[in-house]
């Protein structure tokens, strides 16, 4: 029996990928060789747009990191990628058709395993997508699986999304997930920077992120962050601020249990909730 799409939030039309492609954990070959020159070429385009707001507004982990991916001009092949990532951090890519279950990605992360969706987005999507595709997850992502704090962080997450499945709390812990790898933000010492994977693959969200003075900056902290709701269709409104990425691996050390116990009787946050 072929396995089932995963869906997130609200959208009129079904998930895009392949899913017949797809073995019992959701992982798939990357079939490169489908990828036609106009996908190299978006997959070119946008990388080239993103590197050129790097400066000053990524984190200095992720810009060291970047050269890891290869050759911009073209998509990689996670096999080419995997040879020196695994050497790093003893974490691989594996592809899979587009979104995935919680229980699935959780236990491909515990294995050190990072799903990389293996489609890229159609030219007229170049602005916005709805869905992940392998831009994102390899632009993103990938760098910063290079750095030994952050690549333990996402081990730790993986195992702890298991147990939070078996706690029946994946909401509270999928918000950790979101104001950390997919929107964190990290204090240096040359000031604030970037390091969440749907800042960096955003165009517009980069810059809004570090400079606009409209949404709020809060110190990252547990409680706050997983009762506080997110925004899946426009920019962040409240953003959570580390100040290194040991910081993030010393949070996910104790025993999420009595936390959650004590979180299911407060009230959550608005994404647009000012205050603490």
């Amino acid at each position: 029996m072929a396995v089932q799409p995963a869906v997130y939030g609200a959208s009129e039309r079904p998930p895009r990928g392949d899913y017949t492609r797809a073995a019992d954990d959701y992982t798939c070959a990357q079939n490169w060789a489908a990828y036609t020159e106009e996908d190299h070429d978006t997959y070119h385009r946008l990388y080239l747009r993103q590197c050129e707001q790097l400066p000053g507004l990524a984190s200095e982990a992720f810009v060291a990191a970047l050269p890891q991916l290869g050759a911009k001009e073209r998509i990689p092949r996670f096999d080419d990628i995997n040879e020196r990532l695994y050497r790093a951090t003893r974490w691989q890519l594996v592809a899979v058709p587009g979104l995935i279950p919680e229980l699935a990605f959780f236990s491909l992360l515990a294995a050190r395993k990072f799903p990389v969706t293996d489609w890229i987005r159609r030219p007229e999507e170049f602005e916005y997508i709805v869905e992940p595709d392998v831009f994102h997850d390899l632009f993103g992502h990938v760098p910063l699986l290079f750095n030994p704090m952050l690549a333990d962080y996402m081990q730790r997450y993986g195992e702890g999304g298991l147990k939070a499945a078996r706690l029946g709390a994946c909401e509270m812990l999928a918000r950790l997930y979101w104001y950390t790898i997919e929107f964190g933000l990290i204090r240096e010492a040359a000031g604030l920077r970037a390091y969440g994977a749907g800042i960096l693959s955003s165009h517009g969200e980069l810059p809004y992120s570090v400079q606009s003075p409209a949404p709020q900056r809060l110190p990252l902290s547990l409680e706050r962050t997983m009762r506080t709701r997110y925004k899946i269709d426009s920019y962040q409104q409240t953003y959570f601020v580390i100040d290194g990425f040991e910081q993030l691996f010393q949070l996910t050390a104790q025993d999420f249990e009595p936390l959650y116990a004590r979180l299911r009787g407060l009230p959550e946050f608005a994404a647009d909730e000012r205050g603490a």
